[in-house]
């Protein structure tokens, strides 16, 4: 034990008798001195003495739909670190087609007595879906917390970004590369998220191109979220002679990307892509993706702050806190082609012995 306290005293830079103080829990020792003993232990591989562990303040769980999707484990680890910061540990659920469903992991997270539950892009951005499931734990009560997609009728804290203003921001930029013909592909339109990208895109289309309801009929597709979602639809868009498209998420973009390949077509040469989320990875896609991102981490720690105070019984108001995007330049866009350089509509496209493979990471 005595080379023990050697050792970390010295990792700590302090004396033997104060790591004694420390490990014995006795008073006399600054905050950040006790902080940095414990640390050294840490640091060390010694195990902490019983009574200084920090005891859990108990369970949260955390329901992401999948983790295919980059942007969902980047949320999870904020919310997991954050949420480990304020003394409790969270109990990771996540959805895959076929397996467990959402109201399956609730019963089991209610099951092991969680004091809270935070719900990433769940049902309740869902506008087919009965919310009647979150009014229900409310009143048990149960502080929940609902991250990407507002819904009125739930009295909870919800914590999105603004979809509405990143599609807005995503069209000025290509407007101002010169681009007029330009399109929208996002998910199935009974999410809350995609018709505020819709909305987006229809307000900023008229504003800056002049674009008529009809001609915005037809430059929006709405698809499977992924890429094989974004290829099918950008396909569309495609033969409608488009220059840019602003996607839904990174992965629908990679798809948009991979359709244009399939026709010879370059990107950004001939067509412009912009991706929403700012995944990682997203940087060393080929070429890298400009995209609108999401402030990940900021959302993430004001989802566990309104919770924790919930849990903690200072109510948090129950309304939205939008965040902003912010757009990401990369190397998918560039100035639009012109008239001559441009495939027409319908027509014959170029062929390629073997078009160059898109990096899509896993």
């Amino acid at each position: 034990m005595r080379a023990r306290l050697s050792d970390i005293a010295l990792q700590a830079e302090v004396s033997e008798a104060t790591v004694s103080r420390v490990l014995n829990d006795r008073p006399g020792v600054a905050p950040e001195t006790r902080q940095a003993v414990l640390t050294a232990l840490d640091v060390l591989g010694y195990e902490r003495p019983a009574r200084l562990r920090k005891r859990s303040a108990g369970l949260v769980g955390l329901v992401v739909p999948e983790l295919d999707n980059p942007i969902f484990p980047a949320f999870a680890q904020v919310i997991e670190s954050t949420l480990a910061q304020s003394g409790f540990t969270p109990v990771l659920c996540t959805q895959t087609a076929g397996g467990v469903t959402e109201d399956e992991y609730v019963e089991m997270l209610l099951d092991r007595q969680v004091s809270g539950i935070v719900f990433v892009s769940g049902l309740h951005a869902d506008t087919a879906a009965n919310h009647d499931r979150y009014r229900a734990l409310i009143a048990r009560p149960l502080p929940v917390v609902m991250i990407n997609g507002y819904a009125p009728g739930i009295p909870a804290p919800f914590v999105s970004c603004d979809d509405g203003e990143a599609t807005e921001l995503a069209v000025a930029h290509l407007v101002a590369l010169g681009h007029r013909r330009i399109g929208l592909i996002t998910g199935p339109d009974r999410f809350v998220p995609v018709q505020r990208r819709v909305a987006g895109f229809r307000a900023a289309m008229s504003r800056l191109v002049g674009v008529d309801e009809a001609g915005l009929d037809e430059l929006a597709e709405l698809s499977l979220f992924g890429v094989e979602g974004g290829e099918a639809a950008a396909a569309r868009l495609l033969e409608r002679g488009v220059t840019g498209i602003v996607c839904g998420s990174d992965l629908m973009a990679l798809g948009a990307i991979r359709a244009a390949r399939q026709r010879g077509m370059s990107v950004p040469g001939e067509l412009s892509v912009v991706g929403y989320d700012d995944s990682p990875l997203m940087a060393f896609t080929d070429p890298p993706l400009t995209t609108m991102r999401q402030p990940v981490a900021a959302m993430a720690v004001a989802a566990v702050r309104a919770l924790v105070d919930e849990i903690n019984g200072h109510a948090a108001p129950n309304s939205e806190y939008v965040f902003r995007p912010e757009l990401v330049v990369r190397g998918s866009t560039a100035v639009a082609p012109t008239d001559a350089a441009r495939p027409a509509p319908g027509g014959p496209t170029r062929q390629r012995p073997a078009p160059p493979a898109l990096a899509v990471p896993a």
